[in-house]
């Protein structure tokens, strides 16, 4: 029901939703069948037999919709004032990915580019996980090469999260636009992207901890570089 209520939101279109009786048994859920009849979206009634094949999940919620999702560019990543992006860089995990995406959107980050070897950010795990994030925050994916021109024709600052960076809360940062990136849970980001990264940072774990989980890092340091504005 989240998910088809954030599309609702965003105001993506819906081609058409099968619902089961399961829906009608909560208030949320009649209001939520009652907001796709007024917006004329085509819904189709069948019986728990019929709908358990189609849904995803365990325990599904009595709705499956087809959502046309938005196609995003890098022209939607809006950098002025010194914006901020999530860069990920081989997050294999889904429930992480979709984890990143909502933590880049709720902390204001302009927008997140995924880079090669990254699950699959429409993917029905990564959706869960975002709360329908990828609706309305722009998710740009690019091949290496790209990502890089676009970084040097947008004046884009890259810090890499590194084990053995400076600590956060010591690195100063300028005016212009910067992009965090975060790596492969147990690779990390490929040397490629360490090379054209101005900046590794790290998170001090005086607690003894060898890492943290990749989206948890990724809201700390964004919350650092947000809060240094």
């Amino acid at each position: 029901m989240r998910l088809v209520e954030e599309a609702l939101a965003a105001e993506l279109p819906i081609r058409g939703a099968v619902i089961a009786a399961d829906l009608d048994r909560t208030a949320r859920g009649v209001a939520l069948r009652e907001e796709l009849e007024r917006r004329t979206v085509p819904l189709e009634t069948v019986s728990a037999r019929v709908f358990a094949p189609l849904a995803d999940t365990d325990t599904p919620q009595g709705i499956v919709a087809v959502i046309e999702p938005r196609h995003w560019t890098p022209a939607d990543l809006d950098l002025g004032g010194g914006g901020v992006v999530l860069v990920i860089d081989g997050v294999q995990d889904p429930g992480n990915v979709g984890t990143l995406l909502r933590t880049a959107h709720g902390l204001g980050a302009r927008g997140t580019i995924v880079l090669r070897g990254t699950a699959d950010v429409l993917g029905p795990k990564t959706l869960r996980a975002g709360m329908g994030a990828s609706f309305r925050h722009p998710v740009v994916s690019l091949d290496d090469a790209a990502f890089i021109a676009w970084t040097r024709e947008g004046g884009v600052t890259l810090w890499a999260t590194a084990a053995d960076g400076t600590p956060i809360a010591r690195v100063k940062r300028g005016t212009g636009p910067v992009g965090v990136i975060v790596g492969n849970e147990g690779a990390g980001i490929r040397p490629a992207l360490n090379a054209v990264a101005a900046q590794r940072v790290a998170i001090p774990l005086p607690g003894g901890a060898e890492s943290l989980n990749v989206a948890v890092a990724a809201g700390i340091l964004l919350y650092e570089v947000l809060r240094g504005r």
